[in-house]
């Protein structure tokens, strides 16, 4: 898809150029070009600046696998899966792998979600009696991954921090919100779908504990004001940030793990990731600053604008729609349109906190299905896409609703 789509935003550039320069506005050409130069050497900044930062994390996610906490969280989580994919046999290593693979996608620990859900995939493609068509626990296990529920979304916050942001875990609570959100979506449509039986006893306590956490979340919000909101979201992301810091810790010294050799382990990745993420950052970055230089994108945002107000609708929302357009097709893709966003309106501006939630609450649908069906040579994947597209647009709505309620 990227193949296709990143030239494409040179040409629309290139031809907007030339449009202008005929229409007496040559000055658009130069400042195109110029904003190629300055964004390259800028995305190469954000990215070193990422070091640190990624360090730390990626030290300390190395320390919760090491200390077991991913497996327990698994543990947790298997009874429901039983429940969700009847077709899977009791005790069947595939309903381990996809326990796993959520605990490592709650947890944050990207690292450990992606070799364990294409590990949980091919688990699932044992019981598959036609290889290449998807199967109802195959397009469940991908539809909650697309709307990837997370509950420290480390990576928004290093953005947010690396761009400058006042209190960069003020979106903890809208994330949180919004991830919900699409993955409720994402598997009430796969439910209705496959006829799963929601209501049996297991699935309602589950659903009933998470109404809890949910319903205790949102009274610590309700009926404050957009500035006390942004504050006490702050408040709550800091702490839990905090916590889970205190948490992994804990957990490895009881578990006797070399917490120093851990971290260090962890945080060499770090400094590795943030390097790799130079060619991605610096292609995507520039492609769009030169879309905005030659007034592309502005044009496009334009439209955009003009239709949600002629429906009656506050437009201030429409900037973040460029990352939201984005998100289900490309991951780098998504967060180079929220880095420029950031960069454009402000790390703390409405656009640039939308367009945080958006990036935080769902995952790239299109690259998670060719990953994960791809890799076990499925070729049908009759209606997964739909569900995890239908989850992405459930995750934007609902994003600009929380934003409003939060910050405007």
């Amino acid at each position: 898809m990227l193949n296709r789509v990143w030239p494409a935003l040179f040409l629309l550039a290139f031809f907007s150029c030339i449009y202008q320069a005929i229409n007496g506005h040559p000055e658009v050409l130069a400042a195109t070009v110029e904003a190629c130069f300055k964004t390259a050497k800028s995305a190469v900044e954000i990215s070193l600046g990422l070091v640190g930062v990624l360090c730390f994390w990626l030290g300390l996610f190395q320390i919760a696998e090491k200390s077991g906490l991913t497996d327990r969280l698994a543990w947790v989580l298997t009874p429901l899966f039983q429940r969700l994919m009847p077709e899977v046999p009791k005790g069947h290593p595939a309903i381990g792998s996809v326990t796993l693979n959520m605990a490592a996608n709650m947890l944050g620990l990207d690292n450990a979600a992606t070799p364990m859900g294409l590990k949980a995939m091919r688990d699932l493609q044992t019981l598959n009696p036609n290889p290449e068509v998807a199967t109802n626990a195959q397009i469940l296990f991908l539809v909650i991954n697309t709307s990837s529920i997370t509950l420290i979304p480390v990576s928004v916050f290093v953005y947010r921090a690396q761009m400058g942001a006042a209190e960069p875990a003020s979106v903890f609570l809208p994330i949180l919100l919004t991830t919900a959100a699409s993955t409720l979506v994402g598997l009430l449509t796969v439910a209705w779908i496959q006829k799963l039986k929601l209501f049996d006893r297991v699935v309602l306590a589950y659903a009933a504990a998470f109404a809890l956490f949910m319903a205790v979340l949102i009274s610590l919000v309700v009926g404050l004001p957009p500035t006390a909101l942004s504050e006490r979201s702050a408040l709550i992301g800091n702490l839990a940030i905090f916590a889970v810091i205190v948490l992994f810790l804990l957990a490895g010294w009881r578990k006797q793990v070399p917490l120093y050799d851990a971290f260090i382990t962890g945080a060499k990745q770090g400094f590795e990731l943030a390097v790799n993420l130079i060619p991605f950052l610096v292609a995507m970055l520039v492609a769009i600053a030169m879309l905005r230089a030659s007034g592309v994108l502005d044009a496009f945002l334009s439209v955009l604008a003009m239709g949600f107000s002629w429906l009656g609708l506050n437009t201030d929302f429409v900037p973040a729609l460029t990352t939201a357009i984005m998100k289900s097709f490309s991951g780098s893709g998504a967060r180079a349109m929220m880095l420029e966003t950031m960069q454009t309106y402000g790390v703390d501006s409405f656009p640039a906190l939308i367009a945080a939630i958006i990036q935080g609450s769902s995952e790239t649908t299109f690259y998670v299905l060719a990953v994960y069906f791809g890799a076990v040579g499925i070729r049908y994947e009759r209606y997964a896409l739909a569900c995890g597209l239908l989850a992405d647009f459930a995750s934007v709505v609902v994003a600009i609703l929380i934003a409003y309620w939060f910050y405007h």
